[in-house]
């Protein structure tokens, strides 16, 4: 279920045995021949960042041509759309999406390292032989976002990107902070800067919703309440381990495939019609519409194991542990009434076919 809304430069040191060998003249002359070198390196190194600025990424020509080829329409009433997260398994999915029917797609991904960064390379290479060009940044760095709105008149701006990992964010909080709000606000400030001014969607998470225990998950929900600091930016070959709630009951997922995600984003950005502001003001109230995408089929997280375990035809190692207390809910169960209303929004993919759509996908994969 989802909710839509360096280089280090080596310092060449004296051999230790030669410096103790040093009299206090010499040692005086080591430290000004030390302070002087780190100077040197300090310099170097601003030289060298500033070269690699001017002449290799962000602010060259070359990077430029590749950010409005990419971002160029090719359809008649196509979009220009920033997509952010891009490399990401949702956004490199939308990305072709857009990218097929003609419009204009330039992305923008940090390729961190929460989850194997080989897996959005590899999704980047991909990309790339559509011609699609995804810009390696940072959401907070504001001057790089600048100059894609400068390179690009986005018509549209697709924020998928975000921290991921309700049980990381317990261990490591300051990531989900930098990214999930910190980035999201750098964003706008800059969507509101730039002229014209996009219409902006963003993907927010079930895990809004917190311990809800009134099902299905409405829109009209309170979520003023998360159960997990996740739950609260995102609203502002080993054993398989499959946590069971309370009273040792089972975990349900609203899982939804990902050809249906992908359909709900495209609706979303086709339905949010034309931004009306540009320089910084609004000439009408923005319009704020938030929409539930899933399966509204709940599946128990066993019963998932279960059906892979058939694809795959193997027998997977269960190792069964209660849910900890760190914010992750026992369910999830979406409400798509709004979406099917507004944006004709029908999920038409069962769990059983999408996994075996993705165990032949891995296959295929392995075998390359």
């Amino acid at each position: 279920m989802k909710q839509v809304q360096d280089r280090q430069i080596p310092q060449h040191k004296p051999p230790l045995s030669s410096l103790l060998r040093f009299n206090q003249h010499h040692v005086l002359l080591a430290l000004l021949l030390i302070a002087f070198t780190a100077s040197y390196l300090s310099f170097q190194s601003f030289v060298e960042s500033r070269s690699r600025y001017f002449t290799s990424s962000c602010g060259a020509i070359q990077w430029e041509n590749q950010v409005r080829n990419s971002g160029h329409i090719h359809r008649s009433s196509g979009m220009s759309v920033l997509v952010t997260g891009a490399a990401g398994f949702i956004g490199s999915h939308v990305f072709l999406a857009l990218k097929k029917r003609g419009d204009g797609v330039v992305g923008l991904d940090n390729f961190n390292n929460y989850y194997d960064p080989s897996l959005k390379k590899a999704r980047n290479l991909l990309l790339n032989s559509h011609r699609i060009f995804v810009v390696e940044g940072n959401l907070n760095d504001a001057k790089l976002l600048a100059k894609l709105f400068d390179a690009v008149a986005f018509t549209h701006v697709m924020h998928l990107a975000a921290q991921a990992g309700v049980r990381y964010a317990m261990e490591n909080p300051n990531p989900y902070v930098q990214s999930n709000i910190a980035g999201l606000v750098t964003l706008l400030e800059a969507c509101k800067s730039a002229n014209p001014q996009p219409a902006v969607v963003w993907a927010s998470s079930s895990s809004v919703y917190g311990l809800n225990e009134k099902i299905p998950f409405s829109e009209a929900d309170r979520t003023d309440q998360p159960a997990s600091l996740y739950a609260a930016t995102k609203k502002a070959g080993k054993p398989i381990t499959i946590f069971r709630g309370k009273n040792r009951g089972d975990l349900a997922r609203d899982f939804t495939y990902i050809d249906d995600i992908v359909k709900g984003c495209l609706g979303s950005i086709d339905t949010s019609g034309t931004s009306t502001g540009s320089g910084g003001k609004k000439r009408e109230p923005a319009p704020y519409r938030i929409f539930n995408l899933g399966n509204t089929s709940p599946v128990r997280v066993p019963e998932l194991v279960n059906i892979l375990e058939r694809h795959l035809k193997l027998k997977a190692k269960r190792n069964i542990v209660d849910m900890p207390g760190n914010g992750d809910v026992p369910f999830t169960h979406a409400s798509i009434c709004l979406a099917e209303k507004e944006l004709g929004f029908e999920p038409i993919t069962d769990l059983q076919t999408g996994l075996n759509k993705f165990v032949k996908m891995v296959f295929i994969l392995l075998w390359l």
